[in-house]
């Protein structure tokens, strides 16, 4: 049988969450405190933050250090630290400013000055723009201006600097008509100024100043605990912040007022890339000037990502690897940025190169229910919602997949800055699309030890005893966990490959990789997002894409004006080999670099297996060539798939991400053997049905996911716990009932009793103070009610009625985590809808006392800055509450 199953079941995970752990200087007796909740609510690891602390590195940062590892070692836990002493990762504790300056961030940016001609004689003066901001000139460029548009003609003259100045003046004749002498300038001025003293990433020598100040100093005093309790270090959202906004998503080439990243040989390997007339066109960086326009500017972009990529992430990665430990993080991803410049880091693949897990970052309302394809306001503006419920989690989980260094590994760091607003039912919600999305590690945001209230970026999940929720957490611990395990050491399925964008992003009219991903995703075809120089090395095997342990069966290029030469080649040795290769719209048009290309094209062109497909029509041809793996009844485009292999055991998991409507459909499960349902929460399985090409109805309530697992026939005697019969809850109160068995359900209503109330704060809890009863169900945070109450609410009533089997209690709305417990018996707690549970065993002929706990957020309580970004929600019990069985149920009194 599978051993991966034998140990979910026999309680043998492993822990895969590893939250924030904020640390400013509190008391030793506090630090313990929060660590033994933590364990509390089943988490083994922690990545220690400093938010920050006021003696980072110093004495009593030691001492707090020395008290987190005597914990971790007695209590098996592991320990991971944040590499700086606030974010975003690169200030190295301050020390970069001591640097030399060849070490510290430099830019190139542009002056202008503008001339009239002809003036044979004309000269101008070079000194005072090195005053003005210690910038020192390397190289210059003139271009005629439009004598009516004044408009640069794109037609630059370069001009040699050491030929032409002399004493800080620059002689240059200039000739008939306007001119603009474009003068490009090494600076350290011009990007992020909250920044400035971070280091710069494309110089081995600065990221050295990190690992020297920082890693060092771990490693001086925990080299024993390497790779045993101390597991490894986290990076922060490092990137180039070469724009003066700090959070500039539209960070592309092409802004006459950017400042761009700079090392002190950049021009000779830019030359190296570009060709020698390279000075002649560096103004293209800029402005736009024909046909080298692009040519210049993928040059650009292609030598700092991977000067980043070779002097950042992989040399920290190597240095953490020599030493047993792991180096994870993120970039900052936040509306296509991961492909610019600014606080992206040029290229998403290219950056994480060095790091042991790929990684993602979720915050601040960024992925909000429903609002998957309509843009959200958050306080970066508005949301590219594509990008963050299509793009975003399958980028990262792809390079999970593809890069053997990761070893299908993909963390997410998720539920920060959401404000109190996000509860359990959110964070279950957001669980679930990162899990369904190939998301196996988690990063939570954050445990903070400040005394309440900390208004520092909430929730937190204890809050020092004031988050009502808290005593449910481990519940969506538990479950993460359980099913990280599931989706973890074994091999995902895809049907696609997704071409990344990036390289046609800088050369010209592109597509982003997100809106071919929505279209497979949303016909429940699974892909993932690959990029160029993996690629170029891939290989068919089979009539197949062939990258690492994934197999793809057709390779999807989204639109692209242009594409680097090689791998318009590499795209004609794949179409012989077999492959299917699907261009969205039309075919590139030329090469990125300023090559001929019209031969490759012509090539490409003419193999069979290279058609072109409209956007709109990918699925369909997907489809219709037999390319999905599961196959439904109707159009379902909120429905989530996901598939994962281990040995002898198959793992499907589907999620219904629509939190408004529910999904009834019919699904065929691919293969033959023994599909069973796996109830993360319960950590228990029940037998779905057998057979080949299984057909299953399908019915998902909103927030509801199922994981289907298939084993061979007969494997499913030889699990450690017994399996029943899955019996399906009935769906919400919108749908017609399904027949249980071979009878008939009946839903009754509970009206007309007395429900008595009674409230807890956080504090309070399990002591209850009585409010008052209520007839008529309402949302407690009604104006009129308790709109400022956070906690608890305790509703109780008594149902008379006969004897039935089955029987369920529905609870309609409830906002938002609620427990039950019928005749003084816990039957159990729901995190989010489905709100229905089987109450069969606990139910009894005549009078049944029903209590309900329904626990709100702090939102209503605290009104923080972070939630009024979002909507709020109601609190308490709305209903309608009803039983549903197969014989009549009448109604009681709750006095």
């Amino acid at each position: 049988m599978s051993r991966k199953l034998h140990e979910l079941l026999s309680g043998e995970e492993r822990n895969y969450i590893l939250p924030f752990f904020w640390q400013r200087g509190e008391e030793e007796a506090v630090i313990r405190e929060e660590l033994a909740r933590i364990r509390e609510a089943g988490i083994h690891a922690v990545c220690v933050e400093s938010r920050p602390h006021p003696d980072m590195l110093g004495p009593q940062w030691w001492k707090d250090m020395d008290t987190i590892m005597d914990e971790a070692r007695k209590h098996g836990m592991q320990i991971w630290v944040f590499d700086d002493d606030h974010f975003p990762t690169g200030h190295a504790a301050g020390k970069v400013k001591e640097a030399p300056l060849e070490h510290q961030r430099q830019f190139l940016s542009e002056r202008r000055m503008d001339a009239r001609g002809p003036d044979p004689e004309a000269s101008f003066l070079l000194r005072p723009w090195s005053v003005l901001d210690g910038a020192r000139p390397v190289g210059a460029a003139a271009a005629r201006r439009d004598p009516v548009t004044g408009e640069l003609d794109g037609e630059f003259i370069a001009i040699d600097l050491d030929a032409s100045v002399q004493d800080g003046v620059l002689y240059w004749p200039v000739p008939e008509g306007y001119w603009t002498i474009c003068l490009f300038v090494v600076t350290r001025e011009g990007g992020d100024d909250r920044r400035k003293d971070y280091l710069n990433p494309i110089v081995p020598e600065s990221t050295q100043i990190l690992i020297d100040t920082i890693y060092e100093a771990y490693y001086a005093r925990y080299k024993d605990d390497f790779g045993v309790t101390f597991a490894g270090f986290f990076s922060d959202e490092p990137g180039f912040y070469n724009s003066k906004a700090s959070y500039d998503y539209a960070s592309g080439l092409g802004d006459a007022k950017m400042a761009l990243p700079w090392r002190f040989d950049l021009l000779e390997l830019l030359e190296a890339e570009y060709g020698p007339n390279l000075r002649q066109h560096l103004p293209l960086l800029w402005h736009e000037g024909g046909p080298q326009t692009f040519a210049v500017r993928y040059a650009y972009m292609n030598v700092v990502s991977k000067l980043y990529a070779e002097h950042f992430s992989r040399r920290i990665g190597d240095w953490c690897r020599e030493r047993g430990v792991a180096y994870i993080g993120h970039l900052m991803e936040d509306n296509n940025v991961h492909a610019r410049l600014g606080c992206g880091a040029g290229h998403f693949f290219r950056a994480l190169e060095g790091q042991d897990m790929s990684g993602l970052d979720v915050v601040l309302w960024q992925i909000v229910p429903g609002f998957d394809e309509m843009s959200f306001s958050w306080m970066g503006g508005k949301t590219d919602s594509v990008f963050f419920h299509y793009g975003m989690t399958k980028l990262a989980a792809s390079l999970g997949h593809i890069d053997p260094r990761k070893q299908g590994r993909t963390f997410c760091e998720i539920f920060g800055a959401y404000g109190w607003a996000e509860g359990l039912k959110l964070m279950k919600w957001l669980t679930d699309h990162m899990l369904v999305r190939g998301v196996n590690h988690f990063v939570p945001h954050a445990f903070s030890q400040k005394e309440f209230p900390d208004w520092d970026c909430p929730p937190h999940f204890y809050a020092r005893g004031y988050n009502p929720q808290f005593r449910y957490y481990r519940l969506l611990n538990d479950y993460t966990n359980r099913v990280c395990h599931l989706l973890n050491d074994g091999e995902h399925i895809a049907s696609a490959a997704v071409l990344y964008h990036a390289e046609a992003e800088w050369s010209g009219e592109y597509m982003l990789f997100q809106e071919p991903v929505k279209q497979l995703m949303q016909s429940q075809i699974d892909c993932d997002v690959l990029p160029i120089d993996i690629l170029v090395s891939s290989e068919v095997i089979d009539g197949e894409l062939a990258v690492h342990k994934e197999r793809y069966r057709c390779l999807i290029v989204p639109y692209a004006e242009a594409l680097p030469i090689e791998w318009l080649g590499k795209l004609t040795e794949l179409a012989s080999s077999g492959l299917s290769i699907i261009f969205i719209d039309a075919l590139p048009v030329r090469a990125s670099q300023s090559v001929p290309c019209e031969e490759v094209l012509k090539k490409l062109a003419a193999y069979p297996q290279v058609t072109i497909t409209p956007l709109k029509l990918l699925a369909e041809t997907l489809i219709d060539r037999g390319m999905n793996e599961l196959v439904l009844r109707d159009k379902q485009p909120y429905l989530r798939a996901y598939q994962y292999r281990h040995d002898q055991l198959e793992v499907l998991m589907l999620f219904n991400e629509n939190p408004d409507q529910p999904i009834e459909t019919g699904i065929t499960l691919p293969g033959s053997g023994v599909w069973l349902r796996y109830d993360a929460f319960t950590n228990k399985v029940d037998r779905v049905g057998a057979g080949e090409n299984y057909q299953l109805d399908l019915r998902l309530s909103t927030y509801e996911s199922l994981i289907l697992l298939r084993v061979p026939d007969g494997e499913e005697g030889n699990l450690p716990a017994p399996i029943g019969e899955w019996q399906r809850a009935p769906l919400g109160t919108d749908l017609s009932l399904h027949a249980s068995a071979d009878r008939a359900l009946s839903r009754r209503l509970i009206e007309h009793v007395q429900w008595n109330i009674s409230l807890a704060t956080a504090k309070e809890y399990p002591a209850f103070t009585p409010w008052g009863t209520m007839k008529e169900l309402r949302n407690m945070s009604s104006r009129d009610l308790l709109p400022r109450f956070s906690g608890t609410m305790k509703y109780e009533c008594v149902v008379t009625g006969e004897t039935t089997d089955p029987i369920w209690l529905d609870l309609g709305q409830v906002y938002e985590t609620a427990q039950v417990w019928v005749n003084g018996q816990d039957v159990g707690v729901k995190l989010c809808a489905p709100y229905v549970w089987n109450i069969a065993r606990y139910w009894k002929q005549g009078e049944n006392e029903v209590t309900i706990e329904v626990t709100n957020t702090l939102a209503k309580n605290q009104q923080d800055w972070f939630s009024k970004f979002v909507q709020q929600e109601p609190s308490g019990l709305l209903g309608p509450v009803s039983i549903i069985g197969s014989s009549a149920i009448s109604q009681g009194s709750g006095e």
